[in-house]
């Protein structure tokens, strides 16, 4: 190789090089140029499609792009991630959640690979479990519980919502890490396990606070403990349930949702969208919005969001695991 081949070799190397980082705040500043769609892995109306909603409208304005969003329900979200997981480029985001790394551990195999497929963007909210009883149940607190559970091994009856999901695994949760001997009795639905939990067919019920409050307002339900880390905002007086110490001491049971993008999505891309949902999240009316769902707005950088689902992964993955759940 001549040395004024080699010399325009290297200088050609060194130049791209140089563009490189200009290309990617090129693609960064023109970032979006077209409507950006969220897909949410649930029916209209619930809190998960609110929370989509609520941070669409909040961040067209600062992507300069409309922002809408799509249901497409079914298959434990696998519909839904699929879909979003061949999309071309970032403008497609999927609406993730526990129940995505539940459909990770839970499912044999899926058409796409939970953490190879999908880049983190951002956290939006975390929501409570609640273990909740009927108004007039002899259980007054989670100790009374524990107490009758521990002295009549096999009758305690947790009811929750359908077999393999967040609240079903909570249960299996907290049956194992008290070490009780009892039943889970997956229900088709929360309006079913209400109606459970009213008519004594179950002790007690596992499910998300948003879809009990109405109960829980109206006297029909009480709720004995939450289960996650700190006591929910609007039910100040209830503790949680690793306050009755013991094996429970570290008991944390959470859900959240998220959003993500197609894997391929360029990390400038990532970055503004991460940006535009934070600023959203704190802005005073988008946290009050989603407090009414029971929903703690969560901002977060990608690579926490990254860290939560892969532990959740691994985490419910134990559950199903030591509940002896098959496989689907």
């Amino acid at each position: 190789m001549t040395q004024r081949r080699q010399f325009i070799l290297q200088a050609g190397a060194i130049g791209s090089a140089l563009l490189l980082p200009a290309l990617g705040r090129a693609q960064s500043s023109n970032f979006p140029n077209k409507t950006v769609r969220i897909v949410v892995p649930l029916a209209p109306g619930g809190a998960a499609d609110i929370t989509a909603r609520t941070i669409a409208q909040a961040i067209s304005g600062p992507l300069g792009q409309s922002v809408i969003v799509e249901n497409r329900p079914g298959a434990g979200g696998v519909i839904a991630g699929e879909a979003v997981a061949r999309a071309d480029d970032g403008h497609t985001l999927l609406l993730i959640s526990s129940g995505t790394a539940v459909s990770e551990a839970l499912f044999n195999k899926l058409p796409f690979d939970t953490l190879k497929d999908f880049a983190p963007v951002a956290q939006l909210a975390t929501f409570n479990l609640g273990l909740v009883v009927a108004q007039d149940s002899p259980f007054k607190n989670l100790n009374d519980l524990l107490a009758y559970a521990r002295a009549n091994p096999g009758r305690l009856n947790i009811g929750t919502p359908q077999l393999g999901t967040t609240q079903h695994l909570a249960g299996e949760l907290f049956k194992s890490t008290a070490n009780l001997d009892a039943q889970i009795v997956p229900f088709n639905g929360t309006p079913a396990l209400i109606n459970a939990l009213r008519g004594k067919q179950v002790d007690v019920g596992v499910d998300i606070l948003g879809p009990l409050m109405g109960q829980i307002k109206g006297n029909s339900l009480r709720t004995l403990a939450v289960m996650g880390e700190k006591r929910e905002p609007g039910l100040p007086d209830v503790p949680t349930v690793r306050e009755s110490g013991g094996p429970l001491a570290s008991f944390n049971a959470t859900s959240w949702n998220g959003l993500a993008v197609p894997a391929k999505t360029p990390p400038a891309q990532v970055e503004r969208l991460n940006k535009a949902i934070n600023e959203a999240l704190n802005q005073p009316e988008v946290r009050q919005k989603l407090a009414e769902l029971t929903l703690q707005a969560q901002p977060s950088t990608p690579k926490q969001l990254g860290e939560l689902l892969a532990s959740d992964i691994k985490k419910w993955a134990q559950v199903i695991e030591r509940a002896k759940i098959p496989k689907q």
